[in-house]
């Protein structure tokens, strides 16, 4: 009932992402939002080619959420949480200082020299998402253009059109703003970086997705086993070690009661990758060190790529001590293990 083989457990198996955890990922993932409004994103930039500065008044003007907008621009230049900490904390080094102190970027646009005078930058303490209000939970809150968000939106589109080598070398993929006002060649960039931005984000999205995975699965088995159970997200079992013993090899989910446990890996894999492949390379060392322990070790597997590969499931179903598929009438059999192995 509990052990399975490949073909008992594909007949359990739904194969792809229940709509429940695609409408929680949707939710929380910003590439639909820029998908959307992309179209609104590039008339503001078509609009703008009076002055180099002329976005931020349509931007003000059409009600496009100032964060949004800079948001784009992030994705469009490739800038992460990282490189957006390490700019801030160079900044000094990167750009032009007066005599006051103060920093400027001076820049090329249509062929002439511009100068602009940061509000803000550098800031102190960390320069991140959550600060640019373009993080997931802010992102969905329009905001207005301050003078950090703005000294932000001229680094990404003027950045590569620095008069100084150096520094254009280094932000040379801060490049849109070169053209800003050509629709056809603005147009064609930002489509096809798009294009990109989609396919790069496809894993992104399948790791978001098992995440969400592993914490409806949190959620459900904690619902259904009570309190007098423990529930961990990527837990530990005493004891059970890898390299060599040098550190505590990691779980899933383990669920315990008392000195019991039992450790639970989670697979839904939609397109066919290695992760599956990694899970049976682990799985008869983990059977046996949980078996000697006096412990036991259970599998979700789901997703029409897992099935494509038949030996690394047979391996898994081969050493495991409890197989079920994605849906809630397989948590329940799980459910059931737990509650005889646990007690």
């Amino acid at each position: 009932m509990y052990v399975r083989s490949v073909s008992e457990l594909q007949e359990k198996a739904i194969n792809w992402w229940p709509q429940v955890l695609v409408e929680t990922e949707s939710s929380t993932s910003i590439i639909p939002l820029l998908l959307k409004t992309q179209d609104q994103f590039l008339s503001i930039l078509k609009l703008s080619g009076s002055s180099p500065q002329t976005f931020i008044s349509i931007v003000n003007d059409s009600n496009f959420a100032a964060n949004l907008f800079l948001k784009h621009l992030v994705v469009l230049s490739d800038f992460g949480g990282e490189t957006l900490q390490r700019l801030n904390t160079e900044f000094r080094n990167l750009m032009s200082i007066d005599n006051c102190g103060k920093c400027y970027l001076e820049y090329v646009w249509d062929g002439v020299v511009h100068i602009y005078n940061f509000a803000e930058m550098p800031i102190i303490g960390n320069l991140n998402n959550a600060k640019l209000r373009i993080d997931g939970k802010q992102l969905s809150t329009p905001y207005a253009f301050n003078g950090l968000l703005i000294d932000i939106c001229m680094i990404l589109l003027f950045g590569s059109s620095c008069t100084n080598e150096e520094t254009a070398n280094i932000l040379y993929k801060c490049e849109i703003g070169a053209l800003i006002g050509k629709t056809d060649e603005i147009e064609k960039f930002v489509k096809e970086r798009y294009i990109y931005v989609s396919r790069i984000t496809g894993g992104a999205q399948a790791n978001s997705l098992g995440q969400i995975a592993q914490t409806y699965v949190f959620d459900y088995l904690k619902t259904g086993l009570g309190n007098e159970y423990s529930i961990a997200k990527n837990g530990h079992i005493p004891g059970i070690t890898q390299n060599n013993g040098r550190s505590l090899t990691t779980f899933d989910l383990v669920i315990s009661k008392g000195s019991n446990y039992v450790a639970i890996e989670i697979s839904f894999q939609v397109t066919t990758n290695s992760t599956i492949e990694r899970k049976a390379g682990q799985a008869e060392n983990r059977f046996r060190a949980l078996h000697k322990s006096g412990n036991f070790i259970a599998y979700i597997i789901d997703g029409a790529g897992n099935f494509q590969r038949n030996s690394a499931l047979t391996t898994i179903c081969n050493n495991s001590d409890c197989t079920v598929a994605f849906s809630e009438a397989e948590f329940d059999l799980l459910l059931r293990f737990l509650k005889e192995k646990l007690w």
